[in-house]
């Protein structure tokens, strides 16, 4: 069974989700739209307070090379752009949209359940409506994804990538994608391999969604060159790096990207995103998240508009249970702890899971017994326990040059460390020292 090569582990999966299907969440009356939602250079707003939008119209601009137009979830006015507070306690410029309760798509936007299986655009045009309409990487990173199409010259692509494998516990909205709209997801490929000039695709899925490779199996019987490959189930098999190795045997080098063996890496709900982009002319306004955890009422897959309040899919879903020691964006090893439940939702949200505090609650710190498993289940061969030292001791250069950088955040040495030493909370310390360290060079 394929999988990739160093390290590991298999937390418990949790999919408590899986079997529900994915309901639409109502719309709110009142909508927070943040106005930049990707990795890289900010936005700029194009319309103005009093104005009436249309859903689907373009909101903020990109201007920039790293970055990503934000399009209106909504039909209704701009009561003001202020600052509002993220799930991380960040504040960021934002829309108030008043919400009216129904939809006026703007113009050109195909709102119809007609699958449309025809690819009439060209490689440039691809690329160009996937930055038109705002598509992002909703794999997490919200990296634009049209800057992944526009390889360099010296760059040859070989392979598209496609991240299916949701290794994260608890999450299931990707095998919802899957099981609900796989003729588009598989069309979106289509399109991706278009723009790339290529005909080779890799689906990679985890084989604890059988129901899942079943279904993309077969429908993929219909389109050349695109593959299901049935991945182990490891985390964190859907890295990108791991998910490359496991499905083509390449291995990226330290600091690069894919491209250098190869490859580009999408999630599965950008390709049906990117579907949507290119035969429906739809941007990216809303995204399937799973709302789970052991002890609340209701697990629930949900189809939710960007800017809804995150409260409110919690109230929807029955409240927070009372021994809920954290509510997280994303899953238990790589999401992050929200500190403001009442901000709302972007492009990238793709789950909350409440945990309870016995749950939440990390072993109590002991001295390292140097018994070696945070190194052996290390997915990049690194020594996290030699990492954290270092970063203990602020060496920042010592730890830049053991590779630091190269720690994808997955958190499997802190999963594994029976001392409970803070790994990967020091490990990243050093990473953000470097990085400010890195900047200051490249001023010189």
């Amino acid at each position: 069974m394929n999988t990739f090569r160093l390290g590991g582990v298999h937390p418990e999966e949790n999919k408590l989700a899986k079997n529900h299907k994915t309901e639409v969440f109502a719309l709110p009356s009142k909508a927070v739209v943040f106005v930049s939602q990707h990795l890289g250079a900010p936005s700029t707003p194009v319309v103005q307070k009093g104005d009436r939008v249309k859903t689907g119209q373009l909101l903020a601009k990109a201007e920039a090379f790293i970055c990503a137009n934000t399009h209106s979830p909504y039909t209704g006015t701009i009561t003001k752009i202020d600052m509002a507070t993220d799930f991380n306690g960040y504040k960021k410029p934002a829309f108030y949209i008043d919400v009216e309760q129904e939809d006026e798509w703007d113009e050109g936007i195909d709102t119809s359940d007609t699958i449309v299986r025809e690819i009439k655009l060209d490689s440039k045009e691809i690329i160009e409506r996937i930055k038109d309409r705002g598509i992002v990487g909703l794999g997490g990173a919200a990296f634009p994804t049209h800057v992944k199409y526009m390889i360099p010259n010296d760059k040859k692509a070989e392979f598209l990538i496609i991240n299916a494998v949701e290794c994260e516990p608890y999450l299931t909205s990707d095998n919802r994608v899957m099981m609900e709209n796989a003729e588009e997801v598989l069309i979106g490929v289509e399109i991706m391999k278009k723009a790339l000039g290529i005909n080779c695709a890799k689906i990679g899925i985890e084989n604890n969604k059988p129901e899942a490779i079943a279904l993309m199996k077969k429908m993929a019987a219909s389109f050349s060159g695109t593959e299901i490959v049935p991945l182990k189930t490891k985390y964190p098999q859907g890295a990108e790096k791991q998910l490359v190795y496991a499905l083509t045997k390449r291995e990226v080098p330290s600091g690069k990207l894919p491209i250098e063996v190869g490859c580009v890496v999408n999630n599965v709900g950008t390709a049906l995103s990117i579907y949507y982009a290119v035969q429906k002319n739809r941007p990216l306004i809303d995204n399937v998240l799973t709302f789970t955890g052991k002890s609340v009422k209701e697990n629930k897959n949900l189809l939710v508009r960007v800017g809804t309040s995150i409260r409110s899919v919690i109230d929807y879903c029955g409240g927070l249970p009372e021994d809920t020691g954290k509510v997280i964006s994303g899953g238990p090893m790589m999401g992050k702890a929200m500190v403001n439940l009442d901000a709302p939702t972007v492009k990238t949200t793709s789950s909350i899971l409440v945990m309870s505090e016995k749950e939440t609650k990390r072993k109590e710190q002991t001295n390292c017994l140097r018994c070696g498993k945070c190194v052996s289940a290390c997915p990049m061969g690194l020594e996290p326990i030699q990492l954290s030292l270092l970063s203990k001791q602020q060496r920042w250069e010592e730890a830049e040059k053991e590779c630091a950088m190269d720690c994808i955040e997955c958190g499997c040495c802190l999963f594994t460390c029976p001392a409970g030493q803070p790994l990967l909370d020091l490990i990243r310390v050093a990473k953000n020292n470097i990085g400010a360290i890195r900047r200051e060079r490249s001023k010189k």
